[in-house]
């Protein structure tokens, strides 16, 4: 959160060639690398960001230190659903990006289906803590505008082809980025913090 309200923030995991995903968009642990300093850190810095059954089995019960809403858009919704989790984050405030699905009457998940940037600013208004965009890439594409950090967990491996960052069919758009913190950890990732800066964005004049 900053002096001007709650901040969105795309904390991610990624790989080094820039996808997020494979090309099925399934679930990133297919792929990536497991380690005990991985799940050390995001207990002990990013608890909220667990879903709801690893929370249990770690014994997690206290509220989120940075977050207390997570964004998600459809494809990465079905993830949670494929594996039974009808709210993956039952911890956290729940929004779905999609036009495609509707609201459950005994679901606490809000389903966002038009004007997402509107949403999100109506959210980063009221007070609480940050919002997480957990994914995909094309809800991420739709929020770019909206996004205050990238927070990027960096894996030792390249996948080839996949989903990237952005989505696949976002258009240009170059945006300057602040490198608030690099950490590297000894199962291999890489963890990278940046923040939006006003400087040499597409829109800058040049000189």
């Amino acid at each position: 959160m900053t002096a001007d309200g709650r901040t969105l923030t795309y904390f991610v995991a990624m790989s080094l060639d820039g996808f997020i995903a494979g090309p099925d968009g399934g679930d990133p642990s297919s792929w990536w690398p497991i380690s005990e300093d991985y799940v050390s850190f995001l207990r002990e810095e990013y608890p909220e960001t667990l879903p709801g059954p690893a929370r249990e089995a770690m014994g997690l019960t206290a509220a989120g230190r940075h977050f207390d809403t997570v964004v998600e858009g459809r494809r990465s919704f079905e993830v949670g659903l494929a594996a039974g989790l009808s709210d993956a984050y039952p911890h956290l405030r729940h929004l779905v990006v999609s036009n495609s699905l509707t609201a459950k009457p005994d679901s606490a998940v809000e389903i966002v289906g038009e004007d997402p940037v509107g949403r999100i600013r109506e959210l980063k208004a009221e007070p609480g803590l940050g919002i997480w965009l957990v994914g995909g890439g094309a809800v991420a594409a739709s929020l770019r505008s909206e996004i205050d950090e990238l927070i990027i967990k960096l894996a030792p491996i390249s996948l080839g082809a996949g989903i990237p960052l952005w989505g696949s069919d976002t258009g240009f758009d170059s945006t300057h980025w602040e490198r608030r913190d690099v950490r590297t950890f000894p199962g291999g990732m890489t963890l990278l913090r940046f923040a939006r800066s006003s400087a040499l964005s597409s829109d800058a004049p040049m000189r």
